[in-house]
């Protein structure tokens, strides 16, 4: 028992020594405490003894921990107050530019629908034939009254030959009709007095003839002979019949101004057939010009579908020329037009193009949307509603930015900026 004694003894005084070792610092471990503890350990029964040594293992671990944490704790250095500083920094430089921009752009209105536009001319050839000769190629830059192509003429040149020589026939035609009117003029009342006289002269012969016919037969049958008045009577008869003729005739005769209109008639029908081989002359010589196909403006040669010796038919499109005038039609939305108007300052960069810079203004507002003049607009009264937010076109000319030898494409992809006030 007096070994356990010592052996608890000798526990006490290395957990003294380690206490004291760490201890000095700790509150109420003073040497007089720690020397009573130990006198009181050797009077303890050795169950006691070992129940008060597990005790004190487990307090001086706890010691040991709680010693750990606070040195932990010791050396942890405070918490920088940078990151806020730099948070709040951020946030007040946000706020600051989003005021910025706010009254930078509160008077601008863009939109990204917007593209070039231009003339178009869709260049089609008038007569059909065979393509002889083609002078232009895709992208080349032709000049107003520049030659093309050229069509095969022959069939025209025989045709407006034709044509000339139904106009020289019309012409002899229509000089026959005049001298025939001169005639007419002339002639119909100079027959109307032949008429008259040939009247008159019936008369007067028949005027005799009954004369002979009455003395004839108011004689004595025994003074005359029966010749002599067979001859009355058919002088008598004769004479009635030349009178009756004669009278004829000058009804006839009478119709003076219907003859010389009828004149005047063939006359005007020559002329029109004059001036019908006049047009079909001319008809021929245009069509004969058509074989000849020549740019109606300055512009580039685009989307050409005729090669050399390619047959073509009248109507039938050849190639676009695309003139070097070029606007915008930017389509902005509705609620973007409240103070939009012509004259406006507009600058515009192009997609293709990002070191182009152009400036122009706008011309004009299109008066109605794009949906409006569709195809197939929106039937609103049918069926149920979504409002759809329209766009409208707005023509934009360009000032500057765009250099003489510089060419924008048809239909590229424009942002233009309105500075409506």
């Amino acid at each position: 028992m007096s070994q356990t004694v010592d052996d608890a003894g000798r526990r006490d005084d290395a957990g003294g020594r380690d206490d004291a070792d760490r201890g000095e610092k700790s509150a109420g471990a003073k040497p007089n405490q720690v020397k009573l503890e130990r006198g009181d350990q050797l009077e303890r029964s050795p169950d006691k003894a070992r129940d008060d040594n597990a005790r004190g293992d487990k307090s001086r671990d706890d010691d040991r921990q709680s010693r750990v944490a606070g040195s932990d704790k010791e050396g942890q250095k405070p918490r920088s107050r940078w990151p806020l500083i730099i948070l709040a920094v951020v946030v007040v430089a946000a706020i600051i530019a989003g005021a910025v921009y706010w009254f930078m752009t509160r008077n601008l209105e863009s939109t990204d629908d917007a593209y070039t536009e231009g003339n178009a001319v869709a260049d089609a050839a008038k007569v059909a034939g065979y393509v002889t000769q083609l002078n232009v190629d895709d992208n080349t830059f032709v000049h107003k009254g520049d030659l093309l192509l050229k069509i095969d003429p022959r069939d025209y040149i025989t045709a407006r030959d034709q044509s000339r020589a139904s106009l020289s026939l019309a012409r002899a035609q229509l000089s026959s009709a005049q001298v025939a009117l001169d005639i007419a003029r002339v002639q119909a009342p100079a027959s109307l007095q032949q008429a008259q006289a040939q009247l008159q002269q019936a008369q007067a012969n028949k005027t005799q003839a009954e004369q002979a016919y009455r003395r004839q037969h108011a004689v004595d049958p025994r003074a005359t002979t029966q010749t002599d008045i067979d001859q009355a009577n058919a002088q008598m008869r004769s004479t009635t019949a030349s009178v009756a003729n004669a009278e004829a005739q000058v009804k006839v005769a009478q119709l003076v101004q219907q003859n010389i209109q009828s004149a005047e008639d063939t006359v005007r029908q020559r002329q029109a057939q004059v001036a019908q081989a006049e047009a079909s002359l001319a008809q021929a010589e245009v069509n004969l010009s058509y074989t000849d196909l020549v740019a109606p403006q300055d512009g580039y040669i685009t989307r050409r579908n005729v090669d050399l010796g390619t047959f073509v038919q009248a109507g039938q499109q050849v190639f676009y020329i695309v003139t070097p005038d070029v606007w915008v039609t930017a389509n902005f939305k509705e609620n973007q037009l409240a103070d939009m108007h012509p004259g406006q300052h507009v600058s515009m960069d192009v997609d293709a193009y990002p070191n182009l810079h152009l400036q122009g203004h706008i011309d004009s507002i299109q008066q109605g949307s794009g949906a409006r003049f569709s195809t197939f607009p929106a039937e609103n009264a049918t069926g149920n509603f979504v409002k759809i937010v329209r766009r409208v076109p707005v023509k934009i000319i360009i000032d500057s930015g765009l250099h003489s030898n510089e060419v924008l494409p048809l239909g590229i992809s424009v942002e233009p900026t309105v500075t409506v006030r």
